[in-house]
C-alpha cells in the first residue's frame, strides 16, 4: 500500500494512492468479501483512502500503521508504447522494516495472494497460516529473480500458482519459448502458471494444458500502473467466490482478471476501479467473450 507519482504520454499525477494490495482489493471486492489486507502504511496514508477501502469490505486488522514514518513511495515515467517505463524514485520508507504479522482472524483464510515482495516475506506469511489455503498464488519480479533466486525457489515449492510477465518467465527459465519456459518453471514447484503479456493478453499453463486470453483492444489507455495487481485481484476474487481451483475455472478467472485490468488502465491509479459496478463488469466480460467467439465451417 503506497503512494505513486506517475507520468505517461497522456497525463501526470504527482501523488496518487497505489500499491499491489490497494489495486487487488478494489478488483477482488467485486466478487468476494471480506478482503483481509496485510500491509504496512505510514503517517501520510490518508484516512479517506482507508475509509474507501473499508467501505468495499477490506479489513485493516492486518495493516500495520507506523506513526513516525512515511508510506512506500514510487515515481515512474512511461514511454509512448506504455509497456516500458523508467523508475525515477523508490522510497521504501516503512516497507524497509516490513515483517508481516498475520492476525488470528486471517489465519484460516481459504485463498492467499502474495504480492511482489522479498521471497522471505512471502515465506513468513505462508508459515503463519494455521491451515494451508485451498490456493496460494504469488507474484514476483525480475529484481528478485536476480537478487534472491534461492529464496524464490523455496517459495515456488510452497505455492500453487505463480504470476509473472513474459520477460520474467524467460529470465527465470532461460528459455525464449514461453511453452518451454512454462514447463521449466512448473518443474520448480507451481502447478499453475500465468504468464502476462500486457496488451497482448495472458497465458495459463497447467501440466500439458494451455489457455490463452486476449487483452481487450482499448481506445484509451491512460495508466498501466497496477494493471497486473488488478488482474491478480480479479482472478483471485473469482476463484474465492466460486471456491473452485480447477484449470477449467481458472480459464474464467483469467477472463475476469483481464476484464478488471482493462478498467484499471482507463484512468490514473485506482480511480476507474473505484467507479466500476456489477453491470460494468458483466458488460466488459461479455465483450471478452465476443472477442474470441466465432463459428467456423470446415470445408
Amino acid at each position: 500500500m503506497a503512494y505513486d507519482a506517475i507520468e505517461t504520454p497522456f497525463g501526470k499525477r504527482d501523488r496518487i494512492v497505489g500499491g499491489a494490495a490497494t489495486y487487488a482489493a478494489y478488483a477482488a471486492a467485486n466478487f468476494v468479501k471480506p478482503i483481509n489486507l496485510v500491509s504496512i502504511i505510514g503517517n501520510d496514508f490518508e484516512e479517506a483512502e482507508i475509509k474507501a477501502l473499508e467501505s468495499i469490505g477490506s479489513s485493516f486488522e492486518g495493516v500495520e500503521r507506523v506513526k513516525d514514518k512515511k508510506s512506500f513511495f514510487w515515481s515512474g515515467k512511461y514511454h509512448l508504447d506504455m509497456n516500458t517505463r523508467d523508475t525515477l524514485i523508490t522510497d521504501l520508507n516503512v516497507l524497509a522494516d516490513f515483517n508481516p504479522v498475520i492476525p488470528e482472524s486471517y489465519q484460516s483464510s481459504e485463498f492467499l495472494m502474495l504480492g511482489n515482495l522479498h521471497p522471505a516475506v512471502q515465506i513468513s506469511t505462508i508459515k503463519q497460516m494455521k491451515k494451508r489455503p485451498k490456493l496460494i498464488a504469488m507474484d514476483t519480479m525480475n529484481y528478485w529473480i536476480s537478487a534472491a533466486i534461492e529464496d524464490l525457489k523455496m517459495v515456488f515449492g510452497m505455492v500453487d500458482l505463480l504470476m509473472v510477465n513474459d520477460a520474467e518467465a524467460r529470465e527465470l527459465s532461460g528459455e525464449y519459448s514461453l511453452v518451454k519456459a512454462a514447463r521449466r518453471i512448473m518443474e520448480m514447484g507451481p502447478k499453475f502458471l500465468v504468464i502476462k503479456k500486457g496488451e497482448h493478453g495472458a497465458l495459463l499453463f497447467h501440466g500439458n494444458e494451455v489457455f490463452f486470453a486476449p487483452a481487450l483492444p482499448l481506445e484509451e489507455v491512460f495508466d498501466p500502473t497496477g494493471a497486473g495487481d488488478t488482474f491478480a485481484g480479479g482472478f483471485m476474487g473469482h476463484i474465492a467466490h466460486t471456491k473452485d481451483v480447477s484449470f477449467e475455472n481458472m480459464k474464467t478467472a483469467i477472463i475476469v482478471g483481464s476484464a478488471m485490468a482493462s478498467f484499471c488502465v482507463e484512468k490514473f491509479g485506482p480511480e476507474r476501479l473505484k467507479e466500476t459496478n456489477k453491470k460494468d463488469i458483466d458488460d466488459r466480460i461479455h465483450q471478452f467473450v465476443d472477442l474470441v467467439n466465432f463459428d467456423i465451417a470446415l470445408v
